[in-house]
Parts: structure tokens; C-alpha cells; sequence
């Protein structure tokens, strides 16, 4: 009886009382009966994840808990911030002698998606096949996930293809896989996915031909999809589909509509999109404000980003690297250094690299060059390649060269020797100081090492597909 009303209170207690009931729950000698303990161990991870750790530990110390314990905690970790501790959990429990079920598995491999640790999945999913447990459905889409996440596209495909049975879950996940491998490599191998069908499209139509109807989590990753490939008509169709079977638009699908709308260029319709959720987390305004933004509509970037405040949203890093970038396109200097101050002082938020490159794009493309070499010069941490390369292009933009002691032009040199944009740019600031000596030296190194500028194209979709025009051509 006073197990069930220990178990009670610690669903409706505060974590500030979880103590005084472990007081009990150590004075009644509960802490010693395995099954109370997996039970209170699940509605303690509910209040305090390192509350019920704690607990779990003082378990140990006297006696193997129970698989099922085990299972409570490592999944609490497999959800939370520090998902590397189910992984620490599951090789005490091995161990310990235990032999994981079909429920540890999954959590497991949740958390090596989550950590990258693609070696210790590879161990997992090892043992998985040695207790056959292989075709159990729900590890087998936990497997895909985890080697998508981890971006082994080819393991990936192979589980896919391994399934015996395959449900949404299964076609998601897949689908899911590409669009991630594409966001992560799709720039080093961009002219072999544009010239062949999407991978991520190719497996939704077969998904079609089998009758298996997608959901809202199979068409935000669809959609993920038609924003890397820039293909608006496969979005609209998508987007056509979800009104068509009344899939409810949820906080995820109607921000990764208005992310595709926007990075297409039909902002119009992106906005339609946001005005019509229900629903809308931070997320979805700052995608919205980003789009405005990159489409030149910096001034309703400005003012959606007010609206955002005043309806008392609490605004995180990527919002203010969003709208400082509006403020560097649109050039007003003031009201970027007046949300950085904001960002820093009000909301407490330590700034990025991104918002330090942000100001400094602001500040050089507005001319105020020595404004933008103290920000430079007081970061907490060396600038990237990106940074300098948008001082030094504004340095030779504006005919302005401040006392450069700390050789930025050496460090970009340095960070990206194979680049040879960047040795032109660091001979023309050269020049521009009257260092000829040092822009011939830099020239003859580029030439020695057969590095060439790439001139600047786009990809440029007609007649049904894609035609490279560099910036020489588009001028003709």
C-alpha cells in the first residue's frame, strides 16, 4: 500500500521534494524491492533525470537492479542533453552480466545517432544480429535512423533493404537518411545529384507503388528534400498532397513548407503559409524572418522579428544571427550593433562566430572599417576563413586598409592554403597598401602551386534541367 502511495506522490511532487521521499522510501526499505524500484525509478526520470541517476547508482551499490530499471534510465538519457551517458549505462549493464532485450537496443542506438559514435552502432548492431533480434521492426528503423544520422547513406540502404516489413516509420527514416546525407555532403558532390533523380523523391515514389500512405514527419523530410534541390514544383505538389488528405499542419510541416517556399524565392507563398498555422514555435518565425531577409524584403524581416519580441517569445541564438544578417543586407549599422548589445546584455547570450562575422559584414560593408578590425581584435576566439574574407573583400571594396599588426591575410592564407580566391584577394589588399613586393610574392606562389580563382556561377534551371552560367556569360 504504501508503495503505490510513495509512487503517487512522486508523480504529483516538485524535484525539490523528490529527497524528502527518498528519505522514505529509504526508512520503509522500498529501495531493496527491484520492482518498486524500476517503477519509482520511471516517474523519478520524469522530475530529474539526474535525481533518478543518483538513485539508480545508490541502487547498484547494493544489488543488480532489474532490466527493466536499466532500460528506464538508459532511455531517459537517450532523450536528454547528454545522450553519451545510455552508452556509459549500457556497458556497466554488460558488465554486469545482463543481456540486453529488445526494448535497450533501440535506446542505445538512439544515442549513438544523437553522439555520432557511428563504431560503437556498428558494435550494437553486431550484437543485435548475434541474439537475432535483427528483424524486430522497431530496432530495425532505429538502426536506419542511426546510420543515416551518423551518414552511412550505404548501411543506411542496406538495413532499408534488409527489412522484412517496412511501415511509415521505415520509408520516413529512409527518405530521411538521403536528405541528411545531402545537407552534409551534398556540396562536395552537388553535379551528381542534380543531374539524377533525388534519392530522397526516388524513394517516396516507390513508397507510392507499395500503397503505403506518408505522414507528416515522411513529408517535412520530402519537403528538407525540395529545399536542398531548390525544386519548387515537387514542394508544391507536396504541399498539394497535404491539403488533398487533410494532413494536419503541424508546427513541423508548416515550418518546413515556408522554409522550402522561401529558399526557392516565393516568399509570397511562404508567408501565406505562416499566416495560415495554427501553431507556430520559434522556429517557424525564425525561418520566416530568414526568408524575408535572403529575399530582400530586410524591412518586414525587421519589423516580423518586433512582432516576435513583443509577443514575448523568448529568442535564442539563431533569431539574432538571423536578424543581424538583415541588418548587414539592408546596411543599417545602427539597429545590428543595437540588437547585438541586446543579444548580449538583455537576453544574455553569448555571441557565436556567426554573429561576430555577421557584425563584421555589417561594419565593413558600411565602410567602417576600424569598427569592424575591433571586432576582430576582441574576440574570444581566432576568426574563420568567412570572416576574413569579408574584412579583407571590404578592406579592397572601400580603398581602406587599417594597421594590420596580427596579419589577417596571413592567417586566411593559413587556415585555407588551397583556396585561390584567397591569394588574390590577399595580393589586391597588398596592392592597395603599396606592399607590391608582397602581391607579386603572392602571386608567384598561387601560380607555383597551380592554384586558379574559380569564377562565380549559378545553376540556372531551363527547358527541364540545369545549365551552369558564370558570372562572364550572364554579362554577354
Amino acid at each position: 500500500m504504501i508503495s503505490r502511495h510513495i509512487q503517487t506522490l512522486v508523480q504529483v511532487s516538485k524535484a525539490v521534494h523528490l529527497l524528502q521521499l527518498h528519505s522514505l522510501i529509504l526508512k520503509s526499505g522500498l529501495d531493496r524491492d527491484p520492482r518498486f524500484i524500476s517503477h519509482y525509478l520511471l516517474f523519478a526520470c520524469s522530475k530529474s533525470i539526474d535525481f533518478a541517476k543518483a538513485v539508480f547508482d545508490q541502487v547498484s551499490n547494493n544489488y543488480t537492479p532489474p532490466l527493466f530499471a536499466w532500460n528506464v534510465i538508459i532511455r531517459a538519457f537517450s532523450k536528454s542533453s547528454v545522450p553519451d551517458e545510455s552508452i556509459k549505462l549500457f556497458s556497466r549493464l554488460q558488465n554486469m552480466g545482463l543481456q540486453p532485450d529488445n526494448f535497450t537496443y533501440p535506446f542505445i542506438l538512439k544515442a549513438c545517432g544523437q553522439c555520432l559514435m557511428f563504431g560503437v552502432g556498428g558494435s550494437v548492431h553486431s550484437l543485435i544480429m548475434k541474439v537475432g533480434l535483427h528483424l524486430d521492426p522497431y530496432i530495425g528503423n532505429t538502426l536506419l535512423r542511426m546510420y543515416g544520422a551518423c551518414g552511412s547513406i550505404e548501411l543506411a540502404s542496406r538495413v532499408f533493404d534488409g527489412l522484412r516489413v517496412r511501415d511509415v516509420v521505415s520509408w520516413s527514416s529512409m527518405i530521411a537518411a538521403y536528405v541528411a546525407w545531402y545537407i552534409c555532403y551534398g556540396a562536395s558532390v552537388y553535379m551528381i545529384f542534380i543531374n539524377n533523380p533525388s534519392k530522397a523523391l526516388t524513394v517516396f515514389r516507390d513508397m507510392a507503388t507499395v500503397n503505403e500512405k506518408p505522414n507528416s514527419v515522411t513529408l517535412v523530410s520530402l519537403l528538407s528534400a525540395c529545399t536542398c534541390l531548390l525544386n519548387v514544383n515537387v514542394g508544391k505538389s507536396i504541399h498539394c498532397y497535404a491539403v488533398v488528405n487533410c494532413i494536419f499542419m503541424d508546427v513541423a510541416l508548416g515550418t518546413a513548407l515556408i522554409e522550402m517556399y522561401s529558399k526557392c524565392g516565393h516568399i509570397g507563398k511562404a508567408f501565406q503559409v505562416f499566416n495560415s498555422m495554427s501553431e507556430k514555435n520559434l522556429q517557424s518565425w525564425t525561418v520566416m524572418i530568414s526568408g524575408l531577409a535572403d529575399n530582400g524584403r530586410g524591412e518586414e524581416a525587421i519589423s516580423l522579428f518586433t512582432h516576435m519580441e513583443q509577443i514575448g517569445l523568448k529568442l535564442d541564438s539563431m533569431s539574432f544571427a538571423v536578424i543581424l544578417s538583415a541588418c548587414s543586407h539592408l546596411g543599417l549599422v545602427g539597429q545590428g550593433q543595437k540588437y547585438f548589445n541586446q543579444m548580449v546584455r538583455l537576453y544574455d547570450i553569448k555571441p557565436t562566430m556567426e554573429h561576430f562575422g555577421c557584425m563584421v559584414d555589417l561594419l565593413g560593408r558600411a565602410g567602417l572599417i576600424s569598427e569592424a578590425h575591433e571586432i576582430i581584435k576582441n574576440m574570444p576566439m581566432e576568426p574563420n576563413s568567412v570572416i576574413l574574407r569579408s574584412f579583407l573583400g571590404a578592406c579592397r571594396n572601400h580603398g581602406q586598409i587599417p594597421s594590420l599588426d596580427d596579419k589577417l591575410a596571413e592567417v586566411l592564407l593559413k587556415s585555407e592554403p588551397h583556396l585561390g580566391a584567397n591569394y588574390v584577394l590577399a595580393s589586391n589588399v597588398s596592392s592597395l597598401s603599396g606592399c607590391w613586393d608582397d602581391a607579386a610574392e603572392l602571386r608567384v606562389a598561387m601560380k607555383q602551386m597551380g592554384l586558379k580563382k574559380v569564377p562565380g556561377c549559378s545553376w540556372v534551371a531551363a527547358g527541364g534541367g540545369y545549365s551552369e552560367k558564370t558570372m562572364k556569360e550572364a554579362l554577354r
